[in-house]
């Protein structure tokens, strides 16, 4: 086993020397995790807004079937995608398991939900009087949306960010569905997950600075763009 000064030293010289194994696991990890956002993001920003700005049945209950969707385990929502994807599963045909297409699926499932949530918040906390005015002057109904959403493009920013976070640094349903095949599906979380059970900390603690500084990178990115320049 590593002795903790001399895993901090090699998870160093791992990350500046370009280690080929290393950066294929974040570029991986960063790849499936921005393909879920991208999926997700715009279902669940439609979705909060019609539940904070349009009346229809069902509405309510929609908005209590996310709020139990936030709460849920990853590892849960991974062992139910296991047994859709396996081949006997119902969805066995499609080869899903051990695929990154699974991972995305997954991740999706787990982001959607916190968007959602925090972008609803954000849009009931908005002030009615754009969409009101933005109607009145001619707009169509998405030129209203979209007018609402660059109002308050920082709170689903922030949302954005959260989903984000969410999923590049969650092991159990990515370590259920994926695998953990090297150079296929395994990902920053399951690579530290891997190695720390193995008592090899170099790789785990440089993929955990990776993680660090994307956290700080989005977060004083965020604070930049409300300008508030601070960094406390």
């Amino acid at each position: 086993m590593e002795s903790i000064s001399g895993a901090s030293v090699h998870a160093l010289q791992l990350l500046f020397s370009g280690n080929a194994e290393l950066w294929n696991i974040i570029a991986l990890s960063f790849s499936v995790s921005l393909k879920a956002i991208l999926i997700a993001a715009p279902v669940a920003i439609v979705l909060a807004f019609l539940m904070a700005y349009q009346r229809f049945p069902g509405r309510r209950l929609l908005i209590y079937l996310f709020n139990t969707l936030l709460s849920v385990p990853a590892v849960v929502i991974g062992l139910t995608l296991y047994l859709l994807f396996s081949r006997s599963g119902p969805m066995g045909d499609l080869k899903l398991l051990f695929t990154q297409d699974a991972m995305i699926i997954g991740q999706i499932i787990l982001c959607m939900p916190l968007i959602l949530i925090m972008s609803h918040a954000t849009f009931q906390a908005s002030d009615r009087r754009i969409w009101e005015t933005a109607r009145t002057l001619g707009a169509s109904r998405i030129q209203a949306m979209l007018t609402v959403m660059y109002d308050i493009r920082f709170g689903l920013m922030a949302a954005l960010i959260a989903g984000f976070g969410r999923i590049v640094a969650e092991v159990g349903c990515s370590m259920m569905i994926g695998g953990n095949i090297l150079h296929h599906t395994r990902n920053i979380p399951t690579a530290i997950a891997l190695e720390t059970s193995k008592g090899e900390f170099s790789q785990g603690i440089a993929l955990g600075i990776v993680l660090l500084i994307m956290a700080m990178t989005l977060n004083v990115s965020l604070s930049l763009l409300q300008g508030k320049g601070e960094m406390i």
